[in-house]
């Protein structure tokens, strides 16, 4: 298999704190590939080691074929990128924004209109990408940053949360238009996201980073295969003597409290639910709510990490 990104025991140091801890990461070729962690948990800091905006401690990364401390500016010339805080300005339109940056990434000028216009296609922004970005909404801007990140033809595209703080239909239309990306483009996307679904929906394969190391990476689908449990989380004020009781229940897989929730791992949970609840009730334990939930990547992510990828 052919690797866009290789990492090798790549590390990152801030004083006496280690942000980043030997991570050794593939990303096949032509993937839409997710990093995922809690606040903290240095995929932002990999993230600018791997685009040569910070340089590592120790240890190096391959990007593209090239070295990313030494062969530094090729590396540049190779991605594109897409960060979470947007960088349009105002007053400009559009199609400006897009030719300034295929004149800062040195792009012909003989084929320049081209990528222009094949970019245009991508982003579908019609009559509007002659109009002043101070005019856009929140998904039509992160449209054109994503073209943008496209208008120098780069092998590897690093999208950073491309639709925190979008509206649902938003972001539904963005994962559409990075689908699109994925499936008519000889590119490789690396993104970064705190909506689980997002990642679950886009991503070939996803790497779980936390307190600076990875500590699992897979398909989403086989990530999900492996917890081989449901989920049932009740809302208590007594999740501790929950947790005690169930302790002694051989149908429980594992618990996980977090504040006054406790998550029950069980195999089947829509036939346990009446079980657990005649326990509870036995020992007069208030409940406030009990869910059922099939596997899915947030309860991956709890798994181990310990802590939902929102918490602080």
């Amino acid at each position: 298999m052919s690797y866009i990104i290789e990492t090798k025991n790549i590390t990152k140091d801030f004083n006496d704190f280690r942000a980043v801890n030997s991570i050794n990461l593939k990303v096949p070729r032509n993937t839409v590939y997710g990093i995922l962690g809690p606040n903290g948990a240095g995929k932002s800091t990999l993230i600018s080691m791997l685009c040569t905006i910070q340089s590592p401690s120790s240890g190096t990364a391959i990007v593209n074929n090239y070295d990313i401390i030494k062969e530094a500016n090729n590396v540049r010339k190779s991605i594109g990128i897409v960060f979470q805080t947007r960088a349009l300005d105002d007053i400009l339109t559009g199609r400006e924004h897009l030719e300034m940056h295929a004149a800062l990434y040195g792009v012909p000028k003989d084929i320049r209109e081209e990528r222009i216009e094949d970019v245009l296609e991508l982003i579908a922004l019609g009559k509007k990408i002659d109009e002043y970005t101070k005019n856009y909404s929140g998904g039509m801007k992160r449209r054109l940053e994503i073209g943008r990140g496209l208008i120098h033809h780069p092998k590897l595209l690093f999208l950073d949360e491309p639709t925190l703080g979008l509206d649902i239909q938003t972001r539904e239309s963005i994962w559409k238009y990075i689908e699109d990306l994925k499936n008519n483009i000889d590119i490789t996307i690396l993104l970064t996201t705190h909506y689980l679904e997002e990642a679950d929906n886009l991503c070939d394969e996803v790497a779980i980073i936390n307190k600076g190391e990875i500590i699992k990476a897979d398909s989403p689908k086989n990530l999900k295969a492996e917890l081989k449990a449901d989920t049932i989380t009740i809302i208590s004020p007594e999740v501790k003597k929950i947790e005690k009781i169930m302790a002694n229940q051989s149908f429980i897989q594992d618990t996980l409290i977090n504040k006054n929730e406790i998550k029950l791992f069980v195999e089947k949970g829509e036939n346990l639910i009446p079980k657990i609840v005649k326990i509870t009730e036995t020992k007069n334990i208030d409940i406030k709510s009990i869910e059922l939930k099939h596997p899915n990547l947030e309860e991956v992510f709890i798994k181990y990490t310990g802590r939902k990828i929102n918490d602080k």
